[in-house]
């Protein structure tokens, strides 16, 4: 090849790269200005079932750097309610932490308290993101209850999933024994969490171990928004793509480790009763795992409810608390499970 016909190859090759690196790069900011759109319409930071990727499986660490910027950026914009007390330390990890919100309703009488666990694949998340918080606080804080929002240590930070089941039941233990000091009653904790967080507070509630082992007493019940997993051996194989690699993080790719980490599996004597909103949207059909569950439990003679929603997984986390029938089913569900809570619930 003469020398014109080889720097005519060489300056098509370089075009070539540069125009694919140019269209990477496109598409990289095409994918950070719909994030970004996303949080002005305040549709909260993306969730474990957004693909932020464009199809391709990211890793816990390549996830929190794309989703942690635009977390700090939105919480900045809409901070929601401002707690109480911020930042209580319920371990020595620097992501052991938790919000108090206290009740706005007067009285001597000893608050119930809800304990929310937000979600994220494990992987991120926050306790003050307003979609976690702020329905909730408004709806139920001057109802006569606590409200208490929990962050937990992530995959990147050195723990799986069961590990941060661990985290959860450290804090749970942690709340019954400090409720009193926020006027809350510790014999009245009620556990909620969304997606991953629902996966946790679901182990935690179906785990006697887990239980044992961080001193949890008893709990009222607990409400599971659209869990990320509930039967781990059936949800690992069809994980959605993008998500594999996330998964494989939090639960290992052996069934001994699923098995451990699987509410369904974990399910024993002291679980209390427990309500599973799932999405009738998504395409892993997280109600099936659901009813699985609920009749499992139901075997044991431990109440369990399934309420299936025509609602996206982040919608089912952020729209509880406004007016309306979802949250009016949910209330039913935490009425029944205590007269206490359901005479608050009749407030308005």
């Amino acid at each position: 090849m003469n020398l014109p016909a080889r720097s005519a190859v060489l300056l098509l090759t370089a075009s070539l790269l540069a125009g694919a690196a140019s269209a990477q790069t496109l598409r990289e900011r095409l994918r950070e200005r719909l994030l970004e759109r996303a949080e002005q319409r305040d549709e909260g930071v993306p969730d474990d079932l957004a693909d932020l990727g464009g199809g391709r499986e990211l890793s816990c660490a390549q996830w929190a750097e794309r989703v942690n910027r635009l977390q700090e950026r939105a919480v900045s914009r809409h901070p929601g309610p401002t707690p109480d007390l911020a930042d209580l330390a319920y371990g020595d990890q620097a992501l052991q932490r938790l919000d108090v919100y206290k009740s706005r309703h007067g009285g001597d009488t000893p608050a119930p308290v809800l304990v929310m666990v937000h979600g994220g694949g494990w992987c991120v998340g926050d306790k003050a993101v307003p979609s976690v918080t702020e329905h909730k606080v408004a709806r139920w804080t001057p109802r006569g209850f606590v409200f208490v929002s929990v962050n937990y240590p992530m995959v990147a930070e050195g723990s799986d999933a069961l590990a941060q089941a661990r985290h959860i039941a450290q804090a749970v233990a942690y709340v019954q024994a400090h409720a009193p000091d926020w006027g809350g009653d510790p014999a009245r904790v009620i556990l909620m969490g969304h997606s991953a967080g629902a996966h946790l507070v679901s182990l935690v509630n179906a785990s006697p171990a887990l239980r044992s082992a961080a001193g949890v007493r008893p709990v009222l019940g607990t409400v599971s928004l659209d869990a990320g997993a509930i039967d781990v051996v059936k949800q690992m194989p069809q994980v959605y793509p993008f998500l594999k690699t996330r998964y494989l993080e939090a639960f290992g790719s052996n069934e001994a480790g699923w098995i451990a980490a699987s509410p369904l599996q974990q399910l024993g004597a002291g679980a209390s009763p427990w309500l599973g909103v799932c999405s009738t949207q998504r395409k892993d059909h997280p109600c099936d795992q659901a009813r699985d569950y609920q009749a499992r439990s139901r075997a044991l003679q431990i109440d369990a409810s399934v309420l299936p929603q025509a609602k996206g997984h982040g919608a089912i986390n952020k729209e509880l608390g406004q007016p309306g029938a979802y949250t009016d089913a949910v209330e039913r569900f935490m009425a029944g499970l205590d007269p206490t809570v359901a005479g608050l619930l009749k407030r308005r």
